[in-house]
């Protein structure tokens, strides 16, 4: 019964609670995107203390006390198991691509395709908004376009395509054009905010392209820690609305060539080590035979590597006969 009342208890804990934290403090940390106890426990002292002005010492304070009331620490394996149940897949219209993917487009992770241009990156991402939209009549998308690359009209001939209402699935996307990498920054953020204030049911996240304004903004080696370092912050940002929300976070990369490689494809994705580890799943993507596609996964924690050829056609993506 005791364990029971401390269970309750725990439960009504609320930012407001945490040790140091007043009516004005809270209000910052709300307004910053802390609303809850596991935003402050997954938190750095850093971050807590240019939101709030707070010093140090009482930003500890406060992490340790979100995390004592989370209880955060090991588990099992089974635990995990288990909680690994609750994730699903987004089906991306193709079978074979599906089945290398493990079923579809994981939630509760990013999945990263990079390809040159015309190689299929924002055709998959147009693909993946019906098709969540198509399996979940209540679910929502959030598409945050940095390169004016989403077009309505596909979204209407690819529903089409999948026997859903286009005007239903338009009013599901919610379409953001980010004109700056700070900006790309916060309406990432806002996205919790759709979520709680407006109460919609967000799915997916598509960041197209993830990597073009941090290129054109940073030019110059003496800028590239900078670049990184801010470009480290935004992938931790979307791999905690993933995780904390269950939704699937697709991103897509530009690549340059490597002019000394003289073997092998000199194809290379923008971002460097800081993209590639924080992206859950990579695919390389690359123009085919006639027209058609290859996909070809080249990262992913629990799937061997495999590559599949696909055609986009106008209600979708489809695989080859």
């Amino acid at each position: 019964m005791a364990d029971a009342k401390l269970v309750v208890r725990m439960e009504k804990i609320g930012v407001e609670d945490l040790p140091g934290v007043g009516a004005a403090t809270a209000e910052k940390l709300e307004a910053a995107g802390f609303k809850d106890m596991m935003a402050v426990a997954v938190a750095s002292i850093g971050e807590l203390v240019e939101v709030t002005g707070v010093s140090e010492a009482v930003a500890r304070k406060m992490i340790n006390a979100a995390r004592d009331s989370m209880k955060l620490g090991f588990e099992t394996g089974m635990d995990v198991l288990k909680k690994r149940e609750s994730i699903s897949k987004i089906s991306t219209g193709s079978e074979n691509f599906d089945r290398m993917m493990g079923g579809g487009f994981e939630t509760s992770a990013i999945t990263e395709c990079f390809g040159e241009f015309g190689s299929g990156k924002t055709q998959i991402g147009h693909a993946l908004c019906v098709n969540t939209l198509k399996e979940d009549p209540d679910a929502h998308a959030v598409y945050i376009d940095t390169e004016n690359t989403f077009r309505p009209e596909r979204i209407r001939q690819m529903a089409q395509g999948a026997g859903i209402d286009p005007e239903d699935a338009l009013n599901r996307i919610m379409v953001a054009r980010a004109y700056n990498s700070d900006h790309q920054m916060l309406l990432t953020e806002k996205i919790d905010s759709l979520m709680t204030e407006q109460g919609k049911k967000v799915r997916l996240v598509v960041v197209d392209s993830l990597t073009s304004h941090f290129r054109a903004e940073f030019i110059g080696r003496g800028t590239l820690a900078e670049r990184q370092q801010k470009l480290n912050r935004h992938m931790h940002t979307l791999a905690k609305i993933a995780n904390s929300n269950n939704l699937c976070v697709y991103v897509t990369n530009q690549v340059m060539a490597k002019p000394d490689q003289f073997f092998g494809d000199p194809t290379q994705a923008i971002g460097g080590h800081v993209v590639a580890h924080a992206s859950t799943f990579r695919i390389y993507l690359r123009k085919g035979k006639k027209g058609t596609r290859v996909a070809k996964l080249i990262d992913a924690p629990n799937l061997a590597d495999g590559e599949v050829v696909f055609e986009v056609t106008e209600g979708g993506l489809k695989d080859i006969n």
